[in-house]
């Protein structure tokens, strides 16, 4: 191989870096009716850029020889890898290549989820409830509701409604500079 062809190259060790940096291990329980328990369990890994780096990502996919790059949002790009096949060989690169930063954590929480679906535990309640507890433990630690959207929106409406009301109790506090009446 020519001198060109090596530096065009990416190695493990830029790969390792690059996602410590810009990827993002994710894992969405998407309400889904067709399914057996109401769930379709949707594991993904992805690297978003600007357009412009898209033959960044064009390499990152060269190098896994797996995944597609597909427009994010915008005028962004991403590099994203689905389906448990391809996912088990990036579980499998990152366990034997391990990432340095808090990502890692992220990861092995993302591998614990893909086990939990190579063993088919996805399909049951119980499994979908490990799913569901890992997931939120990731990321911004967002917790990852089996309810559905319209109860988790209505029980944020009551907190926001508190909130008001505590304000204003405060307010007429202030102006009556009174305690509160319970």
């Amino acid at each position: 191989m020519g001198a060109d062809n090596q530096q065009e190259r990416l190695d493990v060790n830029w790969i390792i870096g690059f996602v410590d940096g810009e990827g993002c291990f994710h894992v969405a329980l998407n309400k889904l009716p067709k399914m057996t328990l109401g769930r379709q369990v949707l594991p993904e890994f992805r690297i978003v850029q600007h357009q412009r780096d898209e033959y960044l990502l064009k390499r990152i996919n060269k190098f896994f020889e797996f995944g597609d790059i597909c427009r994010n949002h915008g005028d962004r790009k991403e590099f994203r890898v689905r389906g448990l096949e391809n996912l088990n060989k990036l579980v499998y690169f990152f366990n034997e290549n391990p990432l340095q930063t808090s990502k890692r954590k992220n990861f092995e929480l993302f591998s614990q989820v893909i086990e939990l679906m190579n063993n088919k535990e996805h399909l049951t309640k119980e499994g979908l409830k490990k799913i569901a507890n890992l997931a939120s433990k990731m990321n911004r630690k967002i917790k990852r509701h089996l309810e559905s959207s319209e109860t988790i929106r209505q029980s944020s409406n009551n907190l926001e409604q508190d909130i008001v009301r505590s304000f204003r109790r405060l307010e007429e506090v202030i102006r009556n500079n009174n305690p509160p009446s319970e």
